[in-house]
């Protein structure tokens, strides 16, 4: 029972269990996805060009604005799944649908390989390193800027503010990476081409601008892209913002994998299941649910998994500052709340459930001594 709940396990050992049961094809690229880009980008034109154009009787603007909006979300899904190596295996066909895919929020392919494939993917939920991570409650104390971006923004605990952080983060945050691109292992070089293709993003939106004007521009790109940003940032938020942080990258302790409607999953391209993902990240997500019915029945103590709307409640009932690896504090009135964790096994207690019933026992942080390769 201790080695099989609380003993860490990198990505490699998942892998290698899994690898030979799963079907012949499993790691073929899904190039019928490509299809998604031409569907989008006639969404986006056409509905665009309404609004442009006046086409549509005021009333209905809001709504082409959502349609856009999520089709800009679709792109970005898009993108981040050929990048991965998912849809195409060519670096150059990659690096272009990438480039279109992220086109809405002009985030440079290349800043996005090295911040998300490799930083990320590779030291996910290890704090100071994981640029998706929660801070814990020593950065949160010793800096102010830290301090003011969690109490201000973080969505969680009785901050209706942090609404605002959903609705422009994955922006904000892609700025962020791009200014600071020596921390995700960008050479000058490279820095400077990843600067080059999002000035070419802006270039393109600028156009776009001056074309439509500034009152249709908001309706074309502006509320789309905080309809796109709050679509791509509720799943960000959800994958790894509940679970522990790890001294060793183990997916099926940091990362969440949520459920949501059929539609739903078959539009987001199964982004929501991302405990698969992170073990097999080339892997088209379309066949995450083969590796998520495996994971499901041999480590059934361990995966972890809800649907997307209890996940959403649970990151708005819960602080953002990591106390300890498994304990989460909101620092300005001293709450605390336990991690998601792997279960007992035999328990039928749910993935979790805060606030409206007991969290899963959250893992105990071992050292890196512990792991099972």
């Amino acid at each position: 029972m201790f080695d099989q709940v609380t003993t860490l396990r990198p990505v490699a050992f998942y892998a290698r269990a899994l690898r030979p049961e799963l079907s012949e094809g499993a790691f073929d690229p899904a190039h019928s996805r490509l299809l998604w880009v031409p569907f989008h980008v006639a969404v986006i034109a056409f509905a665009g060009a309404a609004i442009a154009h006046g086409s549509v009787a005021w009333p209905l603007v809001p709504l082409l604005s959502l349609t856009i909006g999520c089709s800009f979300a679709g792109l970005t899904f898009i993108a981040h799944e050929a990048l991965h190596g998912g849809i195409v295996r060519g670096k150059r066909l990659r690096t272009l649908v990438g480039w279109l895919g992220f086109l809405p929020f002009t985030v440079s392919p290349r800043l996005w390989v090295a911040w998300h494939n490799r930083v990320h993917h590779g030291h996910t939920a290890q704090p100071t390193i994981d640029p998706d991570s929660y801070p814990t409650l020593a950065q949160y104390t010793s800096s102010r800027a830290v301090r003011v971006v969690t109490d201000q923004f973080a969505l969680g605990y009785h901050n209706r503010a942090g609404v605002f952080s959903v609705l422009v983060g994955f922006t904000g945050q892609s700025l962020q990476m791009l200014v600071g691109a020596k921390g995700v292992g960008l050479s000058p070089k490279q820095h400077r081409l990843a600067v080059a293709e999002t000035l070419l993003g802006v270039a393109f939106w600028t156009a776009v601008a001056v074309y439509v004007g500034p009152l249709a521009f908001v309706f074309v790109y502006g509320v789309p892209l905080l309809v796109a940003n709050a679509i791509v940032m509720t799943f960000i938020l959800t994958n790894h913002s509940l679970s522990p942080h790890t001294a060793i990258n183990d997916p099926l302790v940091n990362s969440l994998s949520v459920t949501s409607p059929a539609l739903h999953e078959w539009l987001t391209l199964g982004f929501g299941l991302h405990v698969e993902h992170h073990i097999f990240p080339s892997m088209s997500s379309r066949h995450a649910p083969e590796v998520r019915a495996l994971l499901r029945a041999k480590w059934p103590e361990r995966y972890q998994s809800m649907p997307f709307g209890q996940a959403l409640l649970a990151l708005m009932r819960t602080g953002r500052v990591y106390k300890t690896d498994t304990s989460l504090i909101d620092p300005r009135s001293g709450r605390e709340w336990p991690t998601l964790g792997p279960r007992a096994i035999g328990s039928e207690a749910p993935a979790a459930s805060i606030e409206s019933a007991p969290m899963p026992a959250p893992i105990l942080h071992l050292p890196a001594a512990s792991v099972v390769g």
